[in-house]
């Protein structure tokens, strides 16, 4: 197999390795906020976060809509912490309305993978659901091991070398 190959491989799975994402919004006055939250993905790669609006970054969101998002491996799965295995998207961020068809089955997966704590989220009015649309991204696998991700279906990886 190819280091393209393992690679690809490699990022098809990677989200699957992880339950919540860091996530990098702006507010109005371009003060940065980072933070987290649990996440479900569609086959489009579709980021799907249920998040209070209570909450910095969900204030961010509705007044700008580009967020940051980072999948990264755990500290103690990492064989070196200075390259921990890493997938970032820049994404852009829609409401979905409450109580519509797309916002059931996005609750129903956040109950599957989370459990009954989401049955509490749903009764709350502040709680709301993100679609995050990703445009592009990178992938680090390791030192001199990453590439930039693009396609229309996210699926192309390109190996970023130091050569111009």
């Amino acid at each position: 197999m190819s280091q393209i190959e393992q690679a690809q491989s490699q990022y098809e799975t990677f989200t699957q390795s992880v339950e919540s994402i860091i996530i990098s919004t702006v507010n109005s006055a371009g003060i940065p906020n980072a933070s987290y939250t649990p996440f479900v993905m569609d086959d489009a790669k579709n980021i799907y976060i249920y998040v209070s609006g209570l909450a910095t970054h969900t204030q961010n969101i509705h007044v700008n809509p580009h967020v940051s998002v980072l999948f990264i491996e755990d500290e103690s799965k990492s064989d070196q912490i200075f390259a921990r295995r890493r997938l970032n998207f820049d994404c852009t961020a829609t409401l979905i309305e409450r109580e519509t068809e797309t916002w059931n089955q996005i609750v129903a997966q956040f109950k599957e993978r989370f459990g009954e704590l989401i049955e509490v989220f749903r009764g709350l009015p502040d709680f709301r659901i993100f679609r995050l649309t990703p445009n592009g991204g990178r992938f680090v696998i390791g030192f001199g091991t990453a590439y930039q991700i693009s396609g229309d279906q996210l699926d192309k990886l390109v190996h970023i070398t130091g050569n111009k």
